[in-house]
Parts: structure tokens; sequence; C-alpha cells
């Protein structure tokens, strides 16, 4: 399934109730609590970010919970596009808290 063109991009890198050494990849200062898959394909969506989501797909240390997961083309550093990703993401999260 690993396809070289794309990157994996899990809800729970980006997830501020999860501790680092549990997945998640930004800074406490970058996470959002409980990120949504929607909200992460939006986001990808808006940095122009190719992208796919895939439902039914679980975290694999927690496989259980199927949160889903963003597969995206890789044009760049997967980290740059994490953190691309989770700046859009606090912005999302604060323009939709404002309404």
């Amino acid at each position: 399934m690993r396809k070289q063109d794309k990157i994996i991009i899990w809800p729970t890198y980006f997830d501020s109730t999860k501790a680092w050494k549990n997945g998640r990849r930004v800074s406490k200062g970058l996470a959002v609590p409980s990120p949504r898959i929607l909200e992460l394909k939006e986001a990808a969506e808006k940095l122009g970010l190719e992208n796919e989501v895939v439902q039914d797909a679980g975290y694999p240390k927690t496989p259980w919970i199927k949160t889903g997961m963003l597969l995206v083309k890789k044009n760049e550093a997967k980290d740059q596009i994490i953190e691309r990703i989770a700046k859009q993401l606090i912005k999302i999260r604060s323009s939709s808290s404002t309404k």
C-alpha cells in the first residue's frame, strides 16, 4: 500500500491531548485538541496540497480507533508539510470559533 509519492498524515500528529510518545508530531503550541480528519483535509486544501482522505483507517498505535488518514502528495519534507498543516489548522480553528 505504501506509495512513494504520497505521505500519510494522521490526526494524532496535531492532537494537543496526546503526548509526544503517543504520536503527536508538533509542539504543544501548534497542536489543537482532538483534530478531525475533515479539518486536516480543509487545511491541506487551503495550502494547495493535493490530498485524499481514507476514512476507515486507524493510527497504528491505536488501530481500533478509526480516525482516518490523509494522503498528501509529497512535494517537500514530511515535517515541513506537517508544520504547515498545523499552522493552517490553528487558523481554521480560530476563525470557526469567532463565528
